[in-house]
């Protein structure tokens, strides 16, 4: 795979309507994926190396994003469904790789500024059920 364009990595929010918008004015973002393991490890495993169990560990993914609102609408939107502890439906396209789709709650929205210049943001979302990939 050859290298991408950063703004290529989009995060949409459901728009109520069965179509999906991209969340405001993200200059930048990241995704991560984790699962925690199940560790089964006794004093009959060979040569006490540690062992697994396969698919039993909680799986998450971790998303966050910076950048500037493009409006009100969009500020308050987000500031809504943090207020509020909501869960959405979010998609993340992910460019020559996939979009991952599922249920996330923002857990941290963070404002800041500086004198001359705009009012960015920082927010951080949870996943809070299963996702789904769909290989682009």
């Amino acid at each position: 795979m050859s290298a991408q364009k950063g703004k290529d990595l989009l995060i949409k929010l459901a728009d109520g309507a069965g179509g999906f918008e991209t969340v405001a004015g993200l200059r930048t973002r990241q995704l991560a994926f984790n699962a925690e393991t199940v560790d089964v490890t006794n004093a009959d495993s060979a040569g006490r190396w540690r062992e697994l169990l396969a698919g039993a560990g909680m799986r998450r993914a971790a998303m966050s994003g910076s950048g500037v609102f493009k409006d009100a609408a969009s500020d308050a939107r987000m500031r809504a469904i943090f207020f509020d502890g909501g869960i959405e439906i979010l998609q993340v396209i992910v460019p020559d790789f996939g979009r991952i789709e599922g249920a996330f709650q923002i857990t941290g929205l963070e404002y800041r500024g500086d004198h001359a210049g705009e009012v960015t943001f920082e927010m951080a979302l949870e996943s809070a059920g299963a996702l789904s990939f769909t290989a682009l």
